[in-house]
Order: C-alpha cells, then sequence, then structure tokens
C-alpha cells in the first residue's frame, strides 16, 4: 500500500496565464503539454524531477472562490494503486471517485486530495492519464545566465486547523505506509506551533505537517488558515545544488523573495561556524542558515505570487542536513527584536 513518489502537483489557478509565466519565465519550468476537458484547461510544466499541473475553468471555480489560488491534488505513484486506495480507506480516508485513467482518487487533508497513480519504482512518471493532453512546443532556449534548476521536490509544508494534526499524521501513517520522520514543538515569543514531518519510506514524498497552538496568540499559521479558509498546502520546497547564484538568477527573472533582517548575520558565525566565509554572500541575497547532528541547510522563501498569499515556495540547498530549518524560526524572532532594541 505504500505510496512512493509524487508523480504531480495539481495546482488551480484564477489567472491560468500569469501562474504559467511565473513557473516558465521566473523559475525556468519548460511546458509540457495542454489538455481541456471536463470544465478544465491544463497545462503540464515540467523541471527535474517535479511535475506541476496549472488548471482553471469551471470545473476549478469553487475550490477557488474557498480556497483561493493553490494545490488542489498531491498525486501519489503507487506500486499498486488499488491496494494503497484500500489502505487509505481503511485508514479513515474518502473515496473521491476515479481521476487519471481510472485510477482511484481519495481525500487528503484539507481540500487537498490524492490520485493514486499506477507507477512502479524506478519508472519516469507519465502524463496524467485523465485528459487528453497535445504535447507542447519544445521552448525555446533561454537567453542570458543559464536558469538554475530545481533538482527535485524536498517536501511540502501543510497547516491544518488546531487539534487535527495527531489525526492527519495517523492518516498518512496507517493509510499510505508512511515513517514519522520528526517532531517539534516551535515557541517564539508569545506564538507557537506544534510539528510532525511523515515520510515514505522511499524517501520520495514528505510532508512537515503543522498546526498552531491555539493557547498562543495568533500568528502566521493562523493567518494562512484564514485565507486558505482552513488546512492545506502552504508551501512547495524545490531542493537546488547551489542556493547563493539560483537567488540570484531568479531574483533577476522577477522572483521575489523574503526580506532577512540584517541582524540576523550578526550571530550567524556564533550559530554555525563553518558558515563564517559564506556570511557575507547569504546576507546579500537574504539566505537563511540552520544545521543539525548530520550537516546544515540553506533555504529561503518566496513572497506569494496569488492575491489571497494562499501557497509561496523555498528553495533549498541540503549540505548534509536533515531537518527543516525550524531554528530559523527562532532565530528570526530574535533578530527582529534586535533590531527594534538598537532602533532610534
Amino acid at each position: 500500500m505504500t505510496a512512493h513518489d509524487v508523480e504531480y502537483i495539481e495546482l488551480y489557478a484564477s489567472d491560468q496565464k500569469t501562474t504559467v509565466d511565473y513557473f516558465v519565465s521566473s523559475f525556468g519550468f519548460a511546458e509540457a503539454a495542454r489538455a481541456s476537458a471536463d470544465g478544465k484547461d491544463s497545462v503540464l510544466l515540467r523541471q527535474g524531477g517535479v511535475q506541476l499541473v496549472i488548471a482553471s475553468g469551471p470545473a476549478t471555480a469553487a475550490f477557488l472562490a474557498e480556497h483561493g489560488d493553490g494545490i488542489a491534488d498531491i498525486a501519489f505513484a503507487c506500486e499498486d494503486a488499488d491496494a494503497a486506495r484500500a489502505g487509505a480507506l481503511a485508514a479513515g480516508g474518502r473515496s473521491c471517485g476515479a481521476g487519471d485513467a481510472g485510477a482511484p482518487v481519495v481525500s487528503g487533508f484539507g481540500a487537498v486530495r490524492h490520485t493514486l497513480v499506477q507507477r512502479p519504482v524506478g519508472t519516469a512518471p507519465g502524463l496524467p492519464g485523465d485528459r487528453p493532453w497535445v504535447a507542447g512546443a519544445t521552448p525555446a532556449a533561454a537567453t542570458g545566465p543559464e536558469v538554475p534548476v530545481l533538482r527535485a521536490l524536498d517536501h511540502i509544508a501543510v497547516c491544518l486547523d488546531a487539534g487535527t494534526l495527531h489525526d492527519v499524521v495517523r492518516y498518512y501513517l496507517d493509510g499510505f505506509g508512511f515513517d514519522q520522520f520528526y517532531s517539534e514543538y516551535v515557541a517564539v515569543g508569545e506564538q507557537a506551533m506544534d510539528s510532525i514531518v511523515v515520510r515514505s519510506p522511499s524517501g520520495g514524498i514528505t510532508f512537515t505537517i503543522i498546526e498552531p497552538d491555539v493557547t498562543k496568540k495568533p500568528g502566521q499559521i493562523d493567518e494562512f488558515l484564514k485565507r486558505n479558509g482552513g488546512g492545506g498546502a502552504q508551501h512547495l520546497a524545490f531542493l537546488v545544488d547551489e542556493i547563493v547564484p539560483a537567488v540570484l538568477e531568479f531574483q533577476h527573472r522577477g522572483v521575489e523573495f523574503l526580506q532577512t533582517p540584517d541582524t540576523y548575520y550578526d550571530v550567524l558565525a556564533d550559530r554555525i561556524p563553518r558558515l563564517e566565509a559564506e556570511i557575507a554572500d547569504l546576507r546579500k541575497t537574504n539566505v537563511l542558515a540552520d544545521r543539525d547532528e548530520w550537516g546544515y541547510l540553506l533555504q529561503l522563501f518566496t513572497r506569494s505570487p496569488f492575491e489571497r498569499r494562499t501557497l509561496f515556495f523555498e528553495l533549498i540547498q541540503r549540505q548534509g542536513a536533515q531537518g527543516f530549518g525550524s531554528s530559523n524560526i527562532r532565530a528570526l524572532y530574535e533578530a527582529v527584536e534586535r533590531a527594534r532594541s538598537v532602533a532610534p
């Protein structure tokens, strides 16, 4: 019943043309195919090991009205799709009908569903089989510097309504054969959240699942839940080889990244001494750093390109680290407080 990889991610967009252009022009995705059927116009984009389906049309209207632009389907590649469906239903999931060429579709978290695609481990993903795809034109060669490659989907961050975290985690453990990889309670100032990371045994699917602590003051998780109309996918994290040149090139192409308080870098060498020589470049690009017992990672988050700010993206470079940068939540908070303390 084990799901082993993300086959594709389907994103519903209120403005398909602008969204496709964002991923192609700014992030370097290539259009692979288009399809129109059953009230949905779809564009399939590819880069590295990532497949995105950008869909719009009448069939997406209800989702968009309730949740805004965002992820509606995270399709799982499975050795045995029917067995995966049976496992999901036995664990409390709901059947959502049939999708990809008759592939079963089951509930996930919030309004997000999972299409279960039959694909053996080690084979390449194909076109979603539920739409009449027409191959896209070969994209023109990029001009200027080569677009940095998004190697893979590192993880998907999921925000849930308070009180549902452990039930959702149990669903993925029991229903899909995932393992619980990591858990942490993060408190910063008067805000706090619980987080649990679940991962497929293959390592091809990783969810960082978060819920707010309602005994504390509302924070960014509560804001996302309000904008999104409940739980959903908050961001996609893309793995890159070298984050500093990637950030510089993506900025040149129009991607907007979050700014980091300058005071964050004043103590970075104390937190991670091996990065002392790189701090100038990290400061210039606003890149964050974290470490764990296996190594360190570098990461940076984009601003959301969508009106309701319901989805954003992350670049992450791993140098051995297996964590997800949770210490940066606290480090950023402390940096803001230091900046306030020295402000005139």
